[in-house]
Parts: structure tokens; sequence; C-alpha cells
């Protein structure tokens, strides 16, 4: 018996950055009765609840670590660089990795972005957590670059960011434990799929009843159109008025 099974409930653990309130909405809509909790984790934290137990399903940022857990990519986000409001990089647009050669760029360990290469000067330490390296930024340290969302996240009237343009994206995906994927894990994967609730993909759907077989009709004798007189038939009467024979000449 699967968990679902057991007790109908659905635990979705999702990472700093990612919003899933649209999902938990439609979640509510086609499964009013299943009621689907949400529970707010790090990196690191999520994939543990995942191959724990503790959560059924989790939104994450690739790359996923092992061959135990399945991931479906959802959508990739803009990077940014995080600055202090007077620093240069904020009178531009957009900025690229070798722009920053010159700053202190810090890289906090929960960062997920997948450097081939760093960009500019690292720091003496690496900061524990996104947020303290944000406090670092703040206190003119160093910059820090994350994925947009994050930035928005730990928004502060003193910062402002500016996009990489060739800096890695951020790839957010839905994963969940490979062997416990549930008709409720599922469903969810139907829900960010963009599935509908009668698509044939995803969950399987009861067979429908067969309809009652209607009984054949009956076939109506087809009448065979005259040929003309036949013998012993008798004739139709001439209506009202008619005469018969030739019409007489004057």
């Amino acid at each position: 018996m699967t968990r679902s099974e057991e007790s109908p409930s659905f635990r979705l653990a999702y990472v700093p950055g990612v919003t899933p309130s649209k999902w938990v909405r439609i979640w509510n809509e086609r499964l009013p009765d299943v009621p689907l909790t949400l529970h707010a984790m790090s990196v690191g934290e999520a994939f543990d609840a995942l191959r724990g137990g503790a959560a059924d399903a989790g939104l994450v940022r690739l790359p996923v670590d092992g061959t135990d857990l399945s991931a479906i990519p959802l959508y990739a986000e803009t990077t940014v660089v995080v600055v202090p409001k007077d620093h240069v990089v904020a009178a531009v647009d957009e900025v690229s990795a070798e722009d920053l050669a010159d700053d202190i760029v810090l890289h906090p360990l929960d960062d997920t972005l997948d450097w081939e290469r760093l960009p500019g000067r690292p720091a003496i330490e690496r900061p524990a957590t996104t947020a303290d390296a944000v406090d670092l930024v703040a206190a003119g340290v160093g910059l820090l670059v994350v994925p947009q969302s994050i930035a928005r996240l730990h928004h502060r009237k003193d910062l402002t960011y500016r996009p990489v343009t060739d800096a890695p994206e951020s790839r957010v995906a839905l994963s969940w434990p490979e062997d416990r994927t549930t008709d409720l894990v599922e469903d969810f994967i139907g829900i960010v799929r963009g599935r509908t609730v009668n698509s044939s993909r995803g969950r399987t759907q009861p067979a429908a009843e067969p309809k009652a077989a209607r009984p054949p009709a009956k076939a109506t004798p087809r009448r065979k159109p005259a040929a003309g007189r036949t013998k012993g038939a008798k004739t139709t009467k001439n209506t009202k008025g008619a005469k018969r024979g030739k019409p007489r000449g004057r």
C-alpha cells in the first residue's frame, strides 16, 4: 500500500525563491478532499526530506544529486548580481561576468548555480548562507550573483540588482523519490505540466463503463414502384368532373 493510500494528504517541500501558489490553487480546485501542506526548506533540507520520507515531492533547484530522485525541469531563471545602490554596476542595465573581474564576488555554501569559473575575486571565507552573503553585500564586503527570485526574496532598500548576461541560469524542477511515484505525485506532475483534468496522460483514469447496446432497428420493407397496370388491377376513379374519351370537335 502506498503512502497516499494510507494518508490522503500531500506534502510539498519548496526551496527559497520558488513560489508554488499557482499550483497549490489548482490542486485545491481539483482535489479538495486531499489537503496539500507546504514546507519551506533550504536546498539541502529539501533533498533530505524527499529521501527520508518527510515530503512526497519538492520544488527544488537543479542539479539533483543522486540517482534515487526523479526530476522534471519546469523553468529557468535569469541570473543577477546584487550590488549596493551606489555601486557603478547600478548605473547600467546589465553586465557580463568579465565586468565583475575586479570585484570580490561572494560564493555562499548554499549556492546552486553551476559555474565553470566563478566571476570576480574570491572572498577570504565563503558565507554559510545566501542570507549571510546579502548582509555582507550591504556592508560593502563584496557582490553576490544569484537567481533573480532570490534577489527579490532578500530585497533591501540599500541594494539593487542587474542581470548578468553570460552567467549560468538557475533551473527549477519538481523532484520526488523514484521508488515512491504515487497517484498523488502523478496528480501534481499533471498540474505543473499544465494538463487538463480530462487529460489521458499522467495518472490513469478509471475505465468508463460500456454503454448498453441498442437493439437493432427493424427493417422497413421496401415497395417496388408500379410499372404500369397489371392484369386484374383495378382502375382508379377519375377526379370529379373529369370525362373519358377523346374531346369532341366543334
